[in-house]
């Protein structure tokens, strides 16, 4: 079975309709591709990475890189706390 094969089937396996888990499964090798050119990382460290954040978000986990920066505090505050 070809790595098209085996990622297609990794995500009917998570619910995807047979052509969505198509669509998923060429992203996800699209997607590799790129991060080996941009970061240089090796194909198997890239789609190891993919396959972690597509595990995450089916469990509706947030991944770290992904969350909103924390809320600052107003500016009333900031500047009540410089001037102690």
């Amino acid at each position: 079975m070809d790595e098209l094969a085996q990622l297609t089937a990794l995500c009917r396996n998570l619910g995807a309709t047979p052509a969505q888990a198509g669509a998923m499964a060429r992203q996800l090798i699209k997607r590799a591709d790129q991060l080996v050119r941009e970061r240089g990382q090796t194909r198997e460290e890239a789609m190891a990475y993919l396959l972690r954040l597509v595990a995450q978000g089916r469990s509706g986990e947030v991944p770290r890189e992904f969350q909103p920066p924390a809320p600052r505090a107003p500016a009333q505050n900031r500047a009540d706390n410089s001037a102690k």
